[in-house]
């Protein structure tokens, strides 16, 4: 923390959720961990023990009666996992003021309640004799607010404010009716100066405007510190986030494991989630013949990560309203439901512009400049299609009436007919169909749209070089890639932090009520060999 010579610097930007800044952010830190990747595991025969490693499993134990305590000490983990998790993948975090609703309750009665207080001070400042029992308090106060934000070196400034604010002194002045309550205030600015963030000199400068109001230049004083304490909490964040992102991965993984020790539950929904991704998995595998003479078919044995993919998949159409995320993705919640939204965004308008260059073909292609109008004007009529009240049926049909207008503007500029107005109504009634859930177009995006999520999950360095789009999805590839490379980091970090859970579940449901099958006939996913690097 700053001492005399050390402020710490402006934070003026504001806590965003911006998933582009996310991914560069996630991406650099995934590249940075070089530790060998929980995943080794998976190299192994199932039926090997994993959990040798004290660092790379999570340890289970009997079940046991929960009581106030644990549910406390776990709430206080979450909340200590969820600040960290925040303040390692998102590089724009920091703590603002809360700021309360002008008429809600709360604000009232913290209004009347400092209203009051001021208004006793003044009081007892006017008095005759003054009274300084509050004045002295506050003081008291404001001492131990500036040493806070000294460093630990900084001795001199440290030895001088005990000394002129000397409660002690200034309590036996009071008796005698010498305090000199504006020379105080005065000193307690000029230290303010010195420690204060470069963007808070000028609300310093200003306390000093109106030196003959003792009371209104206390309460500026106390406001202007408030202001300074998120700075050093922000400073301390900044400091902080190179030591956390070292030991992220460590640290997430030690806190979720106490919160599993202390919670029997904590793992449900995780289970569920990687259950349902692995009865996917099997239902598509083909079945084979086992090895060991009798003819009988089974199913291989599937690939760990490509149960583990197929689930992080699902991932991005999942029903918040119908059941809670995975344990292990709580805090990404925000992300992942941000990601959604602009996922879905996307594909609308990409199978709103698959239908339009489908139908016309020739006279649009080649025109990036015009594919862009019709993009920019689909996602900017389409945005909030997410909400619960968005009519996208009505919408659709003022996408494509501004498209027809577009694209006959387009055409007359460059000497083709105009479309026929049959043809506006058969585009009209194409790009209002794709609200059904079995709407062919609607389908073909929703599948190439996860393919290509699939294949970038499965490649190596997909965020350095990632691989072009599936067909019918050029138009919106920059998007499309820019929001793939951010879930890609997310999943990356989040295997890191949890995959020995996962593994853990992954043998339960393989192996707790029958005998592994062979592995030997299954089809390695080539990404398994090295799954850091591949992902």
């Amino acid at each position: 923390m700053p001492g005399t010579d050390e402020r710490p610097t402006s934070m003026s930007t504001t806590g965003s959720e911006d998933a582009s800044s996310d991914a560069e952010s996630s991406s650099d830190r995934c590249n940075s961990i070089t530790s060998a990747s929980d995943f080794d595991c998976s190299r192994q025969s199932f039926t090997s023990d994993c959990s040798s490693s004290k660092h790379s499993s999570p340890s289970s134990s009997p079940p046991k009666t929960i009581t106030l305590d644990d549910v406390m000490s776990s709430a206080r983990d979450l909340s200590n996992l969820t600040l960290a998790h925040e303040i390692i993948v998102n590089r724009d975090f920091h703590v603002e003021q809360p700021h309360l609703p002008q008429n809600s309750l709360e604000k009232q009665v913290k209004d009347i309640v400092h209203k009051a207080f001021w208004d006793s001070l003044e009081s007892e400042l006017n008095d005759d004799p003054p009274e300084y029992e509050h004045a002295i308090k506050l003081l008291e106060e404001i001492r131990e607010i500036l040493l806070s934000f000294l460093s630990p070196g900084a001795n001199r400034l440290r030895t001088q404010i005990l000394e002129v604010l000397d409660m002690d002194l200034i309590r036996q002045q009071a008796d005698k009716e010498a305090v000199d309550i504006q020379g105080l205030a005065s000193y307690i600015v000029t230290i303010m100066g010195k420690l204060c963030a470069p963007v808070r000199d000028d609300e310093v400068k200003k306390l000093c405007e109106n030196p003959d109001n003792v009371v209104s230049m206390f309460k500026e004083i106390f406001r202007v510190l408030d202001l300074m304490k998120m700075d050093m909490v922000n400073f301390t964040i900044q400091s902080l986030r190179p030591d956390l992102q070292r030991q992220s991965v460590e640290y997430e993984r030690a806190k979720f494991q106490s919160i599993v020790e202390k919670t029997p539950s904590a793992l449900d929904h995780t289970t569920e989630w990687i259950k349902s991704s692995l009865e996917e998995v099997l239902f598509s595998m083909p079945t084979v013949e086992q090895p060991n003479g009798h003819g009988k078919a089974g199913k291989a044995l599937p690939s760990p990560l490509l149960v583990f993919n197929s689930g992080f998949i699902r991932i991005l159409t999942w029903d918040y309203h119908k059941s809670p995320l995975p344990e292990t993705l709580m805090t990404d919640e925000v992300r992942l439901r941000e990601l959604q939204r602009r996922l879905q965004l996307l594909k609308a308008v990409a199978s709103v512009l698959l239908i339009v260059y489908s139908a016309i073909g020739g006279p649009i292609s080649g025109l990036p400049a015009l594919a862009e109008r019709l993009k920019r004007m689909a996602s900017v009529l389409l945005e909030g299609m997410h909400r619960p009240d968005f009519n996208l049926s009505e919408a659709l049909g003022n996408v494509s009436g501004q498209i027809c207008c577009e694209l006959n503007k387009s055409l007359t500029e460059r000497n083709y007919p105009a479309l026929p107005p049959e043809l506006q109504v058969t585009l009209k009634g194409q790009i209002t169909s794709i609200t059904q859930e079995n709407n062919p177009i609607r389908s073909l995006v929703e599948g190439r749209v996860q393919q290509y999520f699939r294949v970038l999950l499965a490649t190596p360095n997909s965020h350095v070089n990632p691989p072009p789009t599936p067909g019918g999805l050029a138009l919106i590839q920059p998007e499309l890639t820019s929001l793939a490379v951010t879930f890609v980091s997310l999943v990356n970090f989040n295997k890191q932090v949890y995959s020995p859970f996962y593994m853990m579940i992954l043998k339960t449901l393989l192996f707790s009520n029958a005998a592994p099958p062979p592995a030997a006939t299954a089809p390695q996913d080539p990404s398994i060999q090295n799954p850091v690097n591949s992902n």
